[in-house]
């Protein structure tokens, strides 16, 4: 039987960022993160549904309660910028314009997925939008990060790279690794911790004896501790790492404190969470906290909402429709001439992001 264990750390991170503390974003940019919020959880409770009708096989895995940080972070990049998200990073895709049915595609495995039916269901890239696919080693990634930053700045390209873990994973050593090779060479990497309290069943408090975001300072350079569940605040400090990254000033440790409010996977119970603090969490579900900031600003938030499910579900049914993947047309085992990560992403950044698409960092 699960015991029932409490989750905070021993030395708690500083108080969080706020988003009062940025720069107003214009009122298209708060909208739009909002939408996407909205559609990353939409996609992922589609994509539950069609796990549990059998449509997609092995596990199923979600991010309920943690979409601004992805949101926030990659609304903070520019096409140029690259992406190494997990599998709790659906918004990173979507933001950067991956399609939803694209998405449902490649949960059921169907050629018209991402990956065109030839990898399992969270591991996929689209190289063409600067997202580089996952593995299951949770800490590797930050190691690819470091590949691409480095090439980055050999070039002289003006890049930033974005690389995403959660509190577990820092206790392996691939972690520690890339922050001390990022700040010993100052590379342009935005280290972003999803510290949702607990590496599956693990708590925090049985994890480390000092908070991660208290150890970017040993690897010589800062880390900002920041409220995951408010996706202006996530936006502003993302922004302001990838400032430092493109400036020269080397990478940043954005520490973004959440709750997973769902199992790790479909097949757990979460029965180790106390449920004080499931509730506790609830009241501070990120898509609410926009929505009430934009009710306020005489948005028709429940619009937002009718047009995302609307997408949602005509992405199904485009989904469904897709075949299965042909067995002759295997994916080759060797890239001859491996295509470079590209830039076309579809989104047009507005408002307060139009200086990072003149290039004025």
């Amino acid at each position: 039987m699960a015991r029932t264990r409490t989750a905070p750390p021993p030395s708690a991170p500083p108080s969080d960022a706020s988003s009062e503390q940025a720069a107003p974003l214009a009122l298209e940019d708060r909208v739009a993160l909002l939408r996407f919020m909205h559609l990353h959880r939409a996609v992922e409770s589609r994509g539950h549904v069609l796990y549990r009708q059998g449509q997609v096989p092995g596990s199923y895995y979600d991010s309920h309660g943690q979409e601004a940080i992805p949101v926030g972070v990659a609304y903070a990049l520019s096409p140029r910028d690259r992406a190494t998200p997990l599998h709790r990073d659906m918004g990173v895709h979507l933001v950067r314009g991956t399609e939803p049915a694209r998405i449902l595609g490649q949960y059921m495995g169907r050629a018209g997925g991402v990956t065109e039916g030839r990898d399992a269901n969270l591991h996929f890239g689209d190289p063409r939008r600067g997202c580089v696919g996952m593995v299951s080693a949770l800490g590797d990634m930050a190691c690819v990060a470091l590949g691409i930053a480095t090439a980055a700045k050999l070039r002289g390209e003006p890049r930033c790279v974005a690389t995403f873990f959660g509190d577990g994973a820092t206790s392996r050593g691939d972690i520690h690794e890339a922050m001390n090779w990022a700040g010993l060479h100052r590379l342009p990497v935005l280290f972003v911790l999803e510290d949702n309290q607990f590496a599956y069943s693990t708590p925090a408090a049985e994890q480390f004896a000092v908070h991660p975001s208290r150890r970017a300072e040993g690897y010589g350079f800062p880390a900002v501790d920041v409220d995951g569940n408010d996706v202006e605040a996530v936006f502003a400090a993302a922004r302001d790492a990838r400032r430092r990254a493109l400036a020269g000033e080397g990478p940043t440790l954005l520490s973004c404190r959440t709750l997973r409010m769902h199992g790790h996977g479909a097949h757990d119970d979460m029965s180790y969470v106390p449920p004080a603090m499931l509730e506790e969490w609830a009241g501070r579900d990120p898509i609410a906290r926009q929505e009430e900031r934009l009710r306020a600003l005489d948005v028709d938030v429940e619009a937002v909402a009718a047009e995302v499910r609307e997408t949602i579900d005509a992405a199904t049914q485009e989904a469904l429709a897709m075949p299965m993947p042909s067995p002759e047309t295997p994916l080759p085992a060797f890239a001859e001439a491996p295509a470079p990560l590209g830039d076309d992403a579809a989104v047009a950044w507005i408002g307060a992001l139009a200086d990072l698409e003149r290039g004025d960092a």
